[in-house]
């Protein structure tokens, strides 16, 4: 299945920096969608692909970095790459303390930009496969029975067979059922595989006996 094509959003309100930036983009073969306030982008639905955002931190109403704080508030983790004519070191700390990836100042060097998107573009292509995992995780998760779950939670803290059936006031046998249950719907094969699950998915540790 081929991979799915990545977008670069553009948002300056030079006319001119935005044509030549969308040339770039294309040049290297990516989508690109610009735009000359961060009010318009804002109105753009977050698309289902691979995406990033080349910003210009001064813009008319609500500048770069408002819409970097607007897009954390609304869990938005489209990475940015910030640009800008008049930088300084308060505005690029605060920047890259929020999660942008790059700040560039104009004139901008073509080569440092895309190699800025294409580090945007992975990193947004990493958090889209996690959080892919951890949905199916969960899914595979909410797949088990209540008593599954809760043998689940029991192997996960390394008790034996034995133990987990003293917990639950259940037979070492039963106990072995549902754990080979747990096992194959989790696709899981081993413990220590399980053990990663369950910390991927948040599930809190039992407290094992004395």
């Amino acid at each position: 299945m081929p991979e799915t094509q990545a977008v670069v959003f553009v948002v300056d309100d030079d006319v001119s920096v935005r044509e030549a930036l969308q040339r770039l983009v294309r040049s290297a073969g990516l989508k690109v969608e610009a735009f000359a306030s961060a009010e318009e982008f804002l109105n753009r639905a977050r698309p289902d692909e691979p995406s990033c955002l080349v910003l210009d931190v001064r813009l008319p109403d609500l500048s770069g970095l408002d819409l970097q704080q607007r897009m954390i508030e609304a869990n938005n983790e489209m990475p940015i790459v910030f640009i800008t004519g008049h930088g300084d070191i308060p505005t690029t700390v605060r920047a890259m303390k929020a999660g942008a990836v790059e700040f560039l100042t104009k004139p901008l060097v073509e080569g440092d930009l895309l190699v800025s998107i294409g580090s945007a573009l992975a990193r947004d292509r990493a958090s889209r496969d996690h959080y892919a995992e951890t949905a199916e995780l969960r899914t595979r998760h909410a797949s088990l029975t209540p008593r599954e779950q809760e043998v689940m939670a029991w192997v996960v803290t390394g008790l034996l067979n034995k133990q987990i059936a003293g917990e639950l006031g259940i037979s070492e046998e039963t106990v072995k059922v549902h754990r080979g249950q747990v096992m194959r719907k989790m696709n899981a094969d081993s413990v220590a595989a399980l053990v990663r699950m369950s910390e991927r998915l948040g599930i809190p540790p039992r407290k094992s006996p004395r």
